[in-house]
């Protein structure tokens, strides 16, 4: 049935309009997240142009780095659909968004002062965590310089948000764009000496990420301070007002989506370990299976946003049909794609696998069979996967975050990993049980997610005290 066709018809015109509006809203921010990704995956390839050793001591510095900034990103994904909320139940609730801006910024750097403390700490972990003292003293001196970033990188994300929330996510994707450029250039000067920068090698990545961090934030701060569209939520105005019964709501929603990301991350990070216990050749195949997995989450992750700031406008305005449509429209859509994504995997798959091993090459003979068979179990893991996130997001939409969390708990660390280990090592499957482990585990939440979703008429669509009554 063509686009046009729904829109004539009376009884899909609905559907058809939030339809146009889920596309609208996802794909700048698919883009968005599409960009991060290469931000990082620069600082990579750069890192392992420096050296074997330097590459090391850079990812076991970042996976420090990144296990708290993901606990800092769940806090920051509270404020889209509580701002979405306030809009939805007043189309210019100017003060109501500002305060939450302003209280989101507020945690930001509340979380920013305990974290620097603690990774100030690096290679004490590191040491604790048996790693080498030489790589692991390289390892700190690189996040002594890229641990600043913490706190420029949430303040820009709490401006995405607002940016999401008020369906204009466009610019973010612009300043995202750009911040690939800033910090492939930046990287390129300080890491290697060029244009007469000091050569500061791994330091000079961590430089590089704290300035394109700065870049972001700042550029969107511009954005809106100029913007006629967001200039006039003046959002930076009475910074130091206190708003704490918003600080308080932002917590208690915001705490269970970091937990649950963490408990989502965390599962992975074991199954990488799990793998290298394996072997070699199993963490390396596991590590191109899962990177094809990462670049296609974009898009579902970018519906997931959608998601959340589209029904958190219905749940402010209190219309259950809208809401009905605001979740199933980027469910259907997301998990549509993860289904496409799933039936590639399956019929190419030495064709993906081509894109980062040679299969002339006799080194690699151990390994692509084995990420041809960890790519048929990502093909199933796909549409879970895309499932688990959109519907996170349709709930957070709701305001509701801590079963879900619990639901994650249980299901990709019992569920996921526990069946993987169970399956790997007394049952003998090896990587293969490890990922049929980690695809039962996002089967598991994705539809307890689903269900809570379906049967989300027992959720209750009171709006908080503070919503209802701004001060």
């Amino acid at each position: 049935m063509s686009f046009a066709s729904i829109m004539s018809n009376p009884a899909l015109r609905p559907w058809g309009v939030e339809a146009k509006a889920t596309i609208v809203l996802a794909w700048p921010l698919v883009l968005t997240n599409l960009a991060q990704i290469l931000v990082n995956s620069t600082d990579v390839l750069m890192m392992g142009w420096l050296g074997p050793g330097e590459l090391a001591a850079g990812a076991l510095a970042f996976n420090l780095y990144f296990a708290f900034m993901i606990f800092g990103i769940g806090l920051v994904n509270a404020s889209a659909p509580l701002m979405a909320s306030e809009l939805g139940k007043r189309n210019h609730a100017v003060r109501e968004v500002r305060r939450t801006v302003r209280q989101m910024l507020w945690i930001c750097i509340a979380i920013a002062l305990p974290v620097w403390m603690a990774l100030w700490q690096t290679e004490a972990i590191l040491r604790a965590l048996g790693q080498d003292p030489k790589v692991a003293a390289n390892a700190a001196a690189y996040m002594h310089t890229l641990q600043w970033s913490y706190l420029p990188s949430l303040a820009y994300l709490t401006l995405r948000s607002f940016l999401s929330a008020l369906q204009r996510p466009r610019w973010a994707l612009a300043v995202g764009t750009a911040a690939v450029a800033v910090n492939a250039f930046a990287n390129w000067c300080l890491m290697f000496g060029n244009l007469g920068a000091p050569n500061l090698g791994l330091v000079g990545a961590g430089v590089g990420s704290f300035i394109t961090s700065l870049f972001t934030f700042g550029a969107l701060s511009l954005v809106v301070l100029t913007d006629r569209q967001f200039r006039r939520y003046y959002l930076f105005g009475n910074f130091w007002r206190a708003d704490w019964e918003r600080f308080r709501a932002i917590w208690k929603i915001g705490v269970p989506i970091a937990l649950t990301s963490t408990f989502e991350v965390t599962v992975f990070n074991a199954a990488a370990l799990l793998m290298g216990v394996i072997g070699t050749a199993a963490l390396a195949a596991h590590t191109i299976a899962l990177q094809l997995c990462a670049v296609s989450f974009m898009v579902p992750l970018g519906f997931s946003q959608a998601a959340a700031v589209r029904v958190g406008r219905a749940y402010g305005a209190n219309d259950e049909t809208a809401m009905m449509r605001a979740g199933w429209t980027p469910f259907i859509m997301g998990v549509g794609f993860m289904g496409m994504m799933a039936i590639i995997m399956m019929s190419v798959p030495h064709l993906l696998i081509g894109v980062f091993l040679d299969s002339a090459d006799p080194a690699n003979a151990n390994v692509i069979p084995l990420a041809v068979s960890f790519l048929f179990i990502a093909a199933l893991f796909q549409v879970f996967d895309g499932a688990q996130v959109i519907g996170a997001g349709m709930l957070r939409g709701l305001q509701d975050t801590r079963v879900p969390m619990v639901y994650a708990a249980l299901g990709y660390w019992i569920g996921g990993l526990g069946v993987g280990a169970l399956l790997a090592f007394p049952l003998h499957m090896n990587g293969f049980g490890i990922w049929i482990g980690l695809a039962s585990g996002l089967a598991i939440v994705s539809a307890l997610l689903t269900l809570r979703w379906a049967r989300r008429d027992g959720l209750g669509l009171t709006l908080p005290p503070w919503a209802r009554n701004p001060a």
